[in-house]
């Protein structure tokens, strides 16, 4: 799930499904896009693939759009094959009563439902209950939603599969599981003995790892072991979910999704994590919906992942998500490290 800002009328349907490039982060394909409406624009949006949404109980999904309380709802079924397909039609306009009679259960209003075959300019739409209204899809790429994700420094996908491939792990990453082990075992006693020192060093070695990346430079297998190890320490994590707040923030996403992709499980699993918080926080919640499937994929009983992912799907905002860097800036002055200034949602915190 997903918000985003967007003057909405709803004589403008291919303005709508133009802009749910915008919103998703990639180009949907084969899915039911639902769309709330918030005082008048457009609220959180939730895409499911849509043979799962013909064959689903669709009250999970009406539960989790009413956590906003929205004045109404409307659903775009993107079908390149099925758009045309007089049979396929029939299937969704049953889609449309089963999802409207879930959503009125949760007393929100399903305003209208649009089937199209691609969501790109010139792509075609019609509403789904045979009401007899048609047109063409606006040009995606010049979106407003669009170009203020450009210009905020988002990319856009042209897939899912496009934008699952940030995170795909790379080929040889199990070369460094000897590495690791060897780092953790050497370690071991340090440690035990000075907890706040080995904190204090592993998240400067991740700042300063962030600084090589950000520069271009490679990280070599020693640094990247060193790394993996660093990330076992939940004191140097805490700390280090508070870069997503700060003026680093951009360099310390690089790091996570660099690591997302070179490092082995287990050690993978928190710098996915630690990617989906910060793409959670500016707001990316396509990204960090993908970041979080693959770590619960990893562990399913991760406890951050866990409760990063409700707040996801239950719409909670990313200032709020954010003000869980509070406890970083905390473990920071705790070991005496000054973190990069707070700039997201407000200034630091004393």
């Amino acid at each position: 799930m997903t918000h985003q800002p967007l003057d909405y009328s709803l004589n403008r349907p291919g303005s709508l499904i133009a802009a749910l490039p915008a919103v998703l982060g990639f180009v949907p394909e084969k899915s039911l896009v639902l769309v709330s409406i918030e005082d008048g624009v457009l609220g959180a949006v939730m895409r499911v693939d849509l043979p799962d949404a013909l064959a689903q109980d669709l009250d999970p999904l009406a539960d989790i759009l009413a956590s906003a309380s929205p004045e109404g709802a409307v659903a775009v079924i993107v079908d390149a094959d099925g758009a045309g397909c007089p049979v396929c039609n029939d299937e969704y306009r049953m889609l449309a009563g089963d999802l409207g009679d879930a959503l009125r259960a949760q007393a929100i209003d399903l305003w209208a439902v649009h089937v199209v075959d691609r969501v790109q300019s010139g792509g075609r739409w019609h509403c789904a209950d045979g009401c007899g209204e048609r047109g063409l899809v606006d040009d995606p790429e010049v979106s407003p939603l669009a170009v203020a994700a450009v210009v905020g420094g988002r990319r856009l996908y042209g897939s899912r599969a496009d934008l699952q491939k940030v995170i795909a792990a790379e080929n040889g990453a199990d070369s460094l599981v000897s590495r690791i082990q060897q780092v953790d075992e050497d370690t071991r006693a340090g440690r035990a003995e000075d907890p706040d020192g080995c904190t204090r060093r592993a998240v400067l070695a991740a700042i300063r790892a962030a600084g090589r990346v950000a520069a271009g430079k490679r990280l070599s297998d020693a640094v990247l072991a060193e790394l993996a190890h660093h990330l076992t320490d939940s004191a140097a994590r805490d700390a280090l979910y508070a870069l997503a707040v700060g003026r680093d923030a951009g360099r310390a996403e690089a790091l996570w999704t660099l690591l997302s992709r070179r490092l082995p499980q287990p050690w993978r699993l928190e710098a996915l994590v630690l990617l989906a918080f910060s793409a959670y926080v500016r707001g990316d919640g396509p990204l960090a919906g993908i970041a979080l499937s693959e770590a619960l994929r990893c562990n399913p009983a991760h406890r951050m992942a866990g409760m990063l992912d409700k707040a996801l799907q239950s719409g909670m905002r990313p200032e709020q998500i954010g003000e869980l860097a509070l406890t970083g800036y905390r473990v920071a002055d705790r070991i005496g490290i000054e973190l990069p200034p707070r700039e997201r949602f407000g200034r630091r915190a004393g």
